[in-house]
């Protein structure tokens, strides 16, 4: 290889050779992105941008890490510290509740402590990110921009700052997915084993994967190369996964499948919205600025010669999304896909940039990766005061910042009803609250002052019901007086949730109720009780 094209493939601009592709993004051009060796041998990659992605790295952990302890604890979080150790939940596997105990108790029970590990996944879906657009011919500015792209994404920063399953399953595909990638550009089978791996551990988190697999199988079998699907090490790999994620599967299988029952509870009460928003949300997720940079990579993942061997890729977020927008699933079920097609366009864009009017194209891409990265954190990181919160478009747009406001305050509203209650009746009292959230914030910052505390809502169902001896009910959530007088013989409103500041959340405005005269048994309360959304 020469010196001219180590430079040009660094530099991630096409190098000098006859047959120039076509000044259109996504445009197949004559010459690979990576560079064939003199002697005919194997091709040669540019070298991993180090430096630049070091500098891109430390610009989101920085912003992360200064923005970790706002707002307060998000409800999943507060559930995850609530679940006991087991090798799966009805609701999910056991990877994240494990990751969220380690981390608080490292951390001394910080919320800031707490958010690390998302912020490390996110620097770990960086990485891929920009590993990827190297495996397909980008040099260093390719690089960059892919690392920069998905970092500055709203969906990657809400990840970032929030521990949720979603920051972990970003990175199992996209490890996934690379891992694919050497295997068909490189014509190595045996990264199929390494997919197998990142697979297994990746069912330890959420078993949404399988959508992965179920895409590129059908990829391949679309667009090729079919062999594959016939090769031994494919095939290995998928029996590495069911070896390593063996104790969460039995767990399943053993419990007559419950995320089954969850996926259809979420798509009952979440189908419609979800699938009215999926495509604007395909947009939003990265951000509108970059949307063309992930379309390029679509399209020349289609188009380019070069990357025949991985236009399964496309293919396979095109049928991930359409099976998600059936089922009614999330709208960011695909992201670690956009994030693949991310690396791909951020190789178009590159190459682009290093053809004519250098100076107009880099203002115009500087621009968008800029506004890009300005609009995602104010949507997806504390940055807007808390008392002004509730008058901006955030919360309807970012959820996750809506659900991590008023806990404290919440926390106070219902232990000040507790505590009104005569003596006698707070020996016998128990808390009932309607979702993980509640009940997770009630035991998180209220334990010491309240009662026991239950909830019937997904895996905290199944820790249930409080014993027969707790004559009077504290419920949040759980109904009006009105509705409850139906198993309790009395029934008053003790107030109802306010956070302060004028945010619009699940919890805002829901009653607290004290009830009293219970009609049946706890234990004949209790399937009322439980649900799973």
């Amino acid at each position: 290889m020469t010196e001219h094209a180590v430079r040009t493939a660094a530099s991630g601009a096409p190098p000098d050779v006859p047959g120039k592709a076509p000044d259109v993004p996504g445009k197949a051009p004559d010459v690979p992105g990576k560079t064939a060796t003199a002697d005919g041998g194997r091709v040669a990659l540019a070298p991993i941008a180090w430096r630049p992605l070091g500098a891109v790295a430390g610009l989101f952990a920085a912003l992360l890490l200064a923005t970790n302890g706002g707002y307060g604890y998000h409800r999943d979080e507060l559930y995850f510290l609530m679940l006991r150790p087991d090798w799966g939940y009805r609701d999910q596997p056991p990877l994240t509740p494990a990751i969220a105990r380690l981390a608080d108790a490292l951390f001394g029970g910080s919320l800031w402590g707490l958010r690390v590990p998302a912020t490390l996944s996110v620097l770990a879906a960086l990485l891929l990110a920009a590993l990827l657009a190297r495996e397909l011919g980008g040099g260093a500015l390719a690089q960059t921009l892919a690392a920069f792209g998905l970092g500055s994404g709203s969906a990657t920063l809400i990840f970032g700052h929030v521990l949720l399953t979603a920051g972990f399953d970003v990175v199992v595909w996209l490890g996934i997915i690379l891992c694919a990638a050497r295997a068909l550009l490189r014509d190595q089978p045996r990264w199929w084993l390494a997919a197998g791996a990142v697979l297994g551990i990746g069912l330890y988190n959420k078993l949404l994967v399988v959508l992965l697999l179920v895409g590129l199988g059908a990829g391949l079998l679309a667009v090729g190369p079919r062999r594959v699907l016939a090769g031994r090490w494919l095939w290995a790999g998928v029996a590495l996964a069911l070896v390593v994620a063996a104790p969460n599967l039995v767990y399943q299988l053993t419990h007559d499948l419950p995320q089954a029952d969850m996926a259809g509870a979420i798509a009952e009460n979440k189908g419609a919205e979800s699938r009215s928003g999926f495509v604007p949300f395909q947009f939003l997720l990265i951000g509108p600025p970059l949307a063309a940079v992930w379309l390029a990579g679509l399209v020349g993942l289609l188009r380019r010669r070069q990357w025949r061997p991985v236009r399964a890729l496309a293919v396979a977020y095109l049928v991930v999304c359409v099976l998600v927008l059936v089922s009614g699933g999330q709208p960011y079920y695909p992201y670690g896909l956009l994030g693949a097609l991310l690396a791909a366009g951020s190789v178009v864009v590159a190459e682009w940039l290093g053809r004519g009017r250098r100076r107009i194209r880099a203002t115009v891409v500087g621009t968008a990766y800029l506004a890009n990265v300005v609009a995602s954190a104010v949507i997806a990181l504390p940055l807007l005061p808390v008392g002004v919160l509730g008058d901006t478009p955030v919360p309807g747009i970012n959820v996750t910042a809506a659900d991590s406001v008023g806990w404290p305050r919440y926390v106070d509203q219902v232990v000040q009803a507790y505590d009104e209650l005569p003596p006698a009746d707070r020996a016998a009292a128990v808390v009932l609250t309607a979702n993980y959230g509640e009940a997770g914030a009630l035991t998180r910052l209220g334990a010491d002052r309240l009662p026991a505390i239950y909830s019937g809502h997904n895996e905290l169902g199944y820790y249930g019901p409080p014993p027969e001896s707790a004559t009077v009910l504290v419920g949040v959530g759980v109904g009006e007086p009105a509705e409850l007088r139906q198993y309790f013989g009395a029934c008053r409103l003790a107030g109802r949730l306010d956070n302060g500041v004028g945010v619009d959340n699940e919890e805002q405005g829901v009653p607290i109720v004290v009830c009293h005269d219970r009609r049946l048994t706890w234990a004949e309360l209790w399937p009322r009780v439980r649900h799973f959304d």
